[in-house]
C-alpha cells in the first residue's frame, strides 16, 4: 500500500486542509486505493458515511472539477501501485463469458482516449527528434519488452543507427555508456514502472542526449524525465496490461518516420525483397 499520506497530498491539488467529513473521505480513499477507484460517488458516500454531495463537494475542495476528474486521476495512481496479485483479484470477478468482449472493448476504450487525449504538436517533436538524432536507443523492460522489440524492428529497418536496451549484457549501462547528446533514448514504460527504465532515462539525460518518454499519463515517473513524453492509455479489464494504444502510437511514430524518407526507405526495402528472396526469409506464394 502507498504511504497514506502522500497519496492524499497527491489528491490534494489545491493543498489545503480538509474538513473533519473530507478528511474521512480522503482516509478512507488512501486505506482502500484500489476498491475506491472503482466507487461512484454515492457508493464512495455510503462507504464513508457521508452523502453523495459531500462527496462531490470533497473533489471540488480537492481542486478538480468534479468527482469524475479526481477518480480519473486516483485510477492513475492507483494503476502505479497495484500488485500482481491485486489485479488478478480484479480480473476473478469478471465472467469467463463476458471476457473476449470486454478485454476487446477495453483496448477499444484506450485506442479512442488515446487519439482524443495525445498531442500532435508532441507527436511531430519526437518524430523531428528520431529524424536529426544520430543514434537512436529504444528501451522497454519487463512487460514493455514486446513494444521496445516491435519499435525496433521496424526503425532499425528505416533509419541507420538504432539500438535496442534489452539488458543482455547483465546492466543495461553498459548498453548505452556511450551515448552523447547528438543521440536519442525512447524510454517506454508503463504501470508497474521499470526503476531501471527510469535511472536510464536520468543517465542518457545527465550525458546530454535527448530522452523521449512513452508512458500512459502526466502522474508517471517518466513524464518528469523526458524531454517530450506521449501518453497512451492502458486502462486494465484484467491483471494483464493492456498495450493496444502504446503499441498504436508506435506504429504511427514509425509510419511517419518512414514518409520523412520515402525514396531512401523504397530503395532499402527493395533490397531486402532480394535478400528475403534468394534466402528464402519468407514461405514462397507459390508453395504454399
Amino acid at each position: 500500500m502507498p504511504d497514506q499520506r502522500t497519496l492524499i497530498q497527491r489528491l490534494n491539488l489545491r493543498g489545503n486542509p480538509l474538513s473533519k467529513g473530507h478528511r474521512r473521505i480522503a482516509e478512507f480513499i488512501a486505506q482502500n486505493y484500489d476498491k475506491a477507484v472503482f466507487m461512484t460517488a454515492a457508493t464512495l458516500g455510503h462507504a464513508c458515511g457521508v452523502s453523495e454531495s459531500t462527496v462531490v463537494r470533497f473533489a471540488t475542495a480537492m481542486g478538480y472539477e468534479g468527482y469524475p476528474e479526481l477518480r480519473e486521476t486516483l485510477a492513475s495512481l492507483v494503476r502505479q501501485q497495484l500488485t500482481s496479485e491485486q489485479r488478478f483479484a480484479i480480473a476473478s470477478s469478471l465472467p469467463a463469458r463476458d471476457v473476449l468482449s470486454t478485454v476487446l472493448h477495453n483496448d477499444e476504450q484506450n485506442i479512442r482516449k488515446t487519439v482524443e487525449a495525445l498531442s500532435r504538436k508532441d507527436f511531430d517533436d519526437v518524430v523531428s527528434r528520431l529524424l536529426s538524432a544520430r543514434r537512436i536507443y529504444v528501451m522497454g523492460l519487463r512487460s514493455a519488452a514486446p513494444l521496445a522489440q516491435f519499435m525496433y524492428h521496424y526503425l532499425h529497418q528505416v533509419l541507420d543507427d538504432v539500438k535496442l536496451v534489452h539488458n543482455t549484457t547483465g546492466d543495461v549501462f553498459e548498453e548505452i555508456a556511450r551515448i552523447s547528446s547528438k543521440d536519442v533514448l525512447v524510454g517506454i514504460s508503463f504501470p508497474r514502472y521499470s526503476a531501471r527504465t527510469l535511472e536510464c532515462m536520468r543517465f542518457a539525460k545527465q550525458n546530454g542526449a535527448q530522452v523521449v518518454g512513452l508512458t500512459d499519463g502526466d502522474m508517471s515517473p517518466l513524464h518528469e524525465e523526458a524531454d517530450v513524453c506521449l501518453c497512451a492509455s492502458t486502462d486494465m479489464a484484467s491483471f494483464v496490461d493492456s498495450l493496444a494504444a502504446p503499441l498504436s502510437v508506435i506504429n504511427a511514430l514509425v509510419v511517419s518516420v518512414g514518409l520523412n524518407r520515402r525514396e531512401e526507405l523504397a530503395s532499402h526495402f527493395k533490397r531486402l525483397e532480394g535478400i528475403w528472396n534468394a534466402h528464402s526469409v519468407y514461405i514462397d506464394k507459390k508453395e504454399s
